[in-house]
């Protein structure tokens, strides 16, 4: 089970809300209920005596008590988070779990810390209680044997996930320490993203053992590397946002910024390039103004570049433009952190850059990419 701040989109399918929650199913959620329902069918086949459709029916109904558990540890993400003033967008079901969508990091190491162990420690509860109800009950009966799978299930998910590198809650649990320590959340993410790929490399050696034994089912080795690729994934992303969150404050859009070069609409687009290159300027944004000198469009360079060079002297720059309204706006005062977050939430290649109601230049996201990233290539 995951936490994500500032997701760019929302995905699946929507299924109410839960304490005012909004909760949504992605689409793996088919796979899972289909590789856990056909797993579990045949456990319960041989330990119950049931007939074909008698497993599969057991099987499909713990797939919907583990999602259930799945619900609960994700809830104790969301309910903790909205106890510190942090605003939750909504908990999504999906192949590997879960995850809760918030929209801040937290503020502290020590909320961190409650929000990301408050997930593990429902699911610890919902194994206690499920181990409880496997000695209760008599054995070999349906109730025992779903008991103690979900007892299972949910110890596993409480101590898988407390373990100490991200995407996993104790990953950050792990950052809010290294925070507290250091005084500098990036480091905090670095350290835990790092010790987040040795969970990985780990998690696919006892993948590997496990099959030499024989000891995996042949439906669960795919998804057990698939979870080992997600923690991967997962890792090396935290440790490239901390890179990125160190450089953000050398943001400064009245630096980063390029400068308009007005063109009346109507122009040419290769009397419009012409004029740039007289002017001195290459890098300048082409903005179209009208015969009142307001800038009305920008003309967009992925779909001038696509424009053979035959037709630009053919093509007005009013074919290859978009309008204001389109473009997301950015103040020229708004820090690395304003930035980031209008990117993540409204991906495009340009940005307006305002002062007022003016507009005074055009954010290119190759340029943002090329400062936070430097090391990394990026297509201009």
């Amino acid at each position: 089970m995951r936490q994500r701040t500032r997701p760019p989109r929302r995905r699946g399918l929507s299924l109410g809300r839960v304490f005012g929650v909004p909760l949504r199913a992605d689409a793996s959620m088919l796979l899972l209920t289909v590789v856990v329902t056909v797993l579990y069918a045949a456990l319960a086949r041989r330990q119950l005596d049931l007939g074909q459709l008698g497993g599969y029916l057991v099987g499909l109904g713990f797939v919907v008590s583990l999602l259930g558990s799945v619900l609960l540890h994700e809830l104790g993400h969301a309910l903790t988070a909205r106890r510190f003033g942090i605003g939750v967008r909504g908990i999504t079901l999906e192949l590997l779990g879960g995850y809760t969508e918030m929209d801040a990091d937290a503020p502290t190491p020590r909320i961190e810390l409650l929000i990301s162990l408050a997930g593990p420690a429902v699911s610890a509860v919902l194994g206690a209680g499920a181990v409880g109800a496997t000695l209760a009950l008599p054995a070999g009966t349906l109730g025992h044997q779903l008991a103690f799978q979900l007892a299972v299930s949910n110890v596993v998910v409480a101590i898988f996930n407390s373990l100490p590198g991200l995407p996993l809650d104790g990953g950050r649990a792990l950052r809010a320490a290294v925070w507290a320590l250091t005084r500098d959340r990036h480091r905090g993410t670095e350290v835990a993203g790092w010790v987040g790929r040795a969970v990985a490399v780990a998690t696919l050696a006892l993948v590997v053992v496990l099959t030499l034994r024989r000891a995996l089912a042949p439906l669960a080795l795919p998804l057990l590397l698939l979870v080992a690729l997600t923690l991967w994934r997962g890792a090396g992303q935290s440790v490239r946002l901390a890179r990125i969150g160190r450089r953000l404050h050398l943001v400064d859009l009245s630096r980063l910024a390029r400068p308009l070069l007005p063109v009346p609409t109507g122009t040419p687009l290769a009397e419009a390039y012409r004029r740039r290159d007289a002017a001195g300027t290459p890098a300048a944004a082409l903005a179209v103004v009208d015969s009142a000198g307001r800038t009305v469009a920008l003309v967009d360079p992925a779909l001038a570049a696509a424009v053979p060079p035959a037709r630009r002297p053919w093509l007005a720059v009013d074919e290859v433009a978009r309008g204001l309204a389109d473009l997301p706006a950015l103040p020229v005062g708004a820090d690395g952190e304003r930035v980031l977050e209008t990117v993540r939430t409204h991906p495009g290649a340009q940005y307006l850059v305002t002062a007022g109601e003016d507009v005074v230049g055009v954010l290119h996201v190759a340029d943002l990419a090329q400062l936070l990233e430097p090391k990394r290539k990026t297509n201009t």
